[in-house]
């Protein structure tokens, strides 16, 4: 029987993949005040960012509940003997440790493995699009965890954003705080090392942010995946990922939208861009 595949809506996974390779979503909440809404289920990507530029309250998120994972799990369970669940890293959410604690909570016989990607967004898409991958054309359970943590320590991303205005009133986004010492005005690129989002670079103008995440994708070799996502600004991800097209055209490129946690604390004008290869240096 197929492994069965689950990871959570902050790896923003576009519909269409989701479907394709039967990938489970366990949907993040969303909290506007005391209005509560399931990620992509009960709020598109799309009203998240409207809400989130007319609200003078900034959202919370909140992990799924154990319920949640448990009654996923014991669905799968009538469909396979295997499940692999992909998380968010444990750093910026505790839903590593609600999945896992899920675990036995199913009564069914079913094998269940939970592994923190140490990533958010596509970087941690991607790796579950490669679990999902790899289970479609039949691989065991150990063998699709034994890629996945070598992935892992390959896959790496970049978000530039325009303000510090949703960093400042969020303040849950770790090392990036070193930003707000600058009163300057800056286009902020962010990255993941370890688990946990770090300050790379605070740019002049919103076109050097670009040229950063397109100059961040070719200092790696061999490959595998580019992922470019954005919140609100279509048309500069459709530049970045055409240039990036152009640079590596047999490489999979998806497209996809970065969704409403790390959209809380940067705002709606994020463009990122994730990869699975090989640094250079």
């Amino acid at each position: 029987m197929t492994v069965k595949v689950v990871t959570d809506s902050m790896a923003d996974l576009p519909a269409g993949l989701i479907k394709q390779f039967d990938i489970t979503v366990i949907p993040v909440n969303v909290l506007f005040g005391m209005e509560t809404y399931r990620d992509g289920v009960d709020l598109t990507t799309e009203q998240f960012y409207s809400k989130l530029v007319a609200s003078k309250i900034l959202p919370t998120t909140a992990v799924p509940s154990l319920g949640v994972f448990s009654e996923a799990y014991e669905k799968l369970a009538k469909e396979t003997k295997e499940i692999l669940v992909l998380t968010i890293s444990h750093k910026l959410s505790g839903t590593f440790e609600t999945a896992s604690r899920a675990v036995s909570m199913v009564k069914a016989k079913c094998r269940i493995q939970v592994v923190d990607t140490l990533q958010v967004i596509m970087g941690e898409g991607l790796i579950a699009l490669r679990a999902a991958e790899l289970a479609k054309a039949g691989a065991g359970l150990d063998e699709i965890v034994k890629r996945v943590q070598e992935d892992i320590q390959r896959v790496e991303e970049r978000m530039a954003f325009d303000s510090l205005e949703y960093l400042k009133k969020g303040g849950r986004i770790g090392a990036a705080q070193a930003f707000l010492g600058s009163i300057l005005k800056v286009n902020p690129v962010l990255g993941m090392k370890d688990g946990e989002v770090f300050p790379v670079s605070r740019e002049r103008s919103r076109a050097k942010a670009m040229d950063t995440l397109y100059n961040f994708v070719l200092g790696f070799t061999d490959l595998e995946a580019i992922a470019v996502e954005h919140a609100t600004t279509p048309e500069e991800a459709d530049q970045l990922a055409e240039r990036l097209k152009e640079k590596f055209p047999t490489v999979p490129l998806y497209r996809s939208k970065v969704g409403a946690v790390i959209g809380t604390h940067v705002g709606p004008s994020i463009v990122a861009v994730s990869v699975i290869g090989n640094r250079k240096n």
